[in-house]
């Protein structure tokens, strides 16, 4: 059974006892999830490994086909049909002092994991429409996660989803509860899938691209909203992006991911000014600069991401690298090289024998 979250007292005491940092809320070791079809097979994770710090957010970076969104699913252990988690390691550990929980080892559709969902693991998906019944009240959507995963009455539970829809910044919550989905604009459907996240206050928050179909000022509040909510309860947070812009505005931490696997990690500080992947530098020279003249040709990444039916052997990036090395890049899979504290990339261009 989970346990009973810690006081900030007790974790401190903790923290001293053992002499370092909190260990992290959750720690993914060497994840696989794949798919199985009659096209082949597709190594969507391939040994993917990181962590997310209590109270901080890491954003997950890469082109489209990379394995963010199927990553931030795997932590769900709700992989879409087809596919499945075949190893590795999703160590959840909810109090510091307890040993940590692998989610892998549940059983998808049994009673503990559907228990994390929603009241551990909350999770804002990219279109809010599909999230969201059209045929149920926003009321009832609500009061129905509330009641189930904290055993409230019917008026305390819609009480209690009034003070949440209020905290997200709906107007007039209690009369919008009886609003359906489509009565609200986009940007209010976003409020709410975020309220229905938080209801059950989760520790881990997981948002895949929840600003991608908002335009620019409704992502921006959007945006402010979660970094406020962030530090009103502490939470941690998955940021699956592909927007380099919102990374440098929100992330504490990045995980740069290409074809399945994990190429770079770092403070976001670190990642935006010494990058050490040829791939994560790519993203970041393909950024428009305000500064860059009218007529300037903004920079690309050559090629496209291959098909996951046809992965190139060695370095997974080789084929659209600049610095690639022919006889080595295409032959050798690169192992994880630390360069500096906390910061780790995956390529040939570093380590011992560089």
């Amino acid at each position: 059974m989970l346990q009973t979250p810690m006081s900030i007292k007790q974790m401190s005491a903790v923290v001293r006892e053992r002499g370092g940092m909190p260990s992290p809320l959750i720690e993914v070791d060497n994840l696989r999830t794949h798919f199985f079809g009659n096209a082949g097979l597709v190594k969507a994770v391939d040994g993917v490994s990181f962590s997310i710090p209590r109270g901080k957010t890491v954003c997950v970076v890469g082109e489209s086909g990379s394995g963010k969104s199927i990553t931030g699913r795997s932590i769900l252990n709700q992989v879409p049909r087809g596919g499945r988690i075949v190893s590795g390691a999703i160590r959840y550990r909810p109090d510091p002092a307890q040993p940590p929980l692998d989610i892998v080892k549940l059983d998808p559709r049994g009673k503990e994991m559907r228990a994390l969902r929603g009241a551990q693991i909350g999770l804002i998906s990219q279109e809010p429409m599909a999230a969201l019944s059209p045929f149920h009240t926003i009321g009832n959507q609500m009061v129905e996660v509330i009641r189930l995963h904290l055993k409230m009455g019917r008026r305390e539970a819609r009480e209690h989803a009034i003070e949440t829809l209020a905290l997200v910044g709906i107007p007039r919550p209690a009369e919008r509860m009886e609003s359906y989905s489509f009565q609200f604009s986009g940007g209010m459907r976003q409020r709410v899938c975020i309220a229905l996240a938080l209801s059950c206050r989760p520790k881990l928050l997981i948002a895949d691209e929840p600003t991608t179909a908002l335009d620019v000022t409704t992502q921006a509040n959007i945006l402010d909203l979660l970094s406020r909510l962030q530090a009103d309860f502490n939470l941690s947070v998955l940021f699956v992006t592909h927007d380099l812009g919102v990374v440098a505005e929100i992330a504490d931490e990045v995980v740069v991911m290409y074809l399945g696997k994990v190429v770079e990690t770092g403070d976001v500080d670190t990642i935006f000014h010494a990058p050490a992947h040829p791939y994560t530098k790519a993203l970041l020279q393909s950024v428009p600069r305000m500064h860059a003249g009218g007529a300037t040709r903004l920079p690309t990444i050559d090629g496209m991401v291959p098909s996951p039916f046809e992965r190139p052997q060695g370095c997974g990036f080789h084929p659209r690298c600049a610095m690639a090395v022919h006889g080595l890049c295409d032959r050798e899979v690169p192992e994880p090289i630390t360069i500096s504290e906390g910061h780790v990339a995956s390529c040939l261009l570093h380590g011992e024998n560089p």
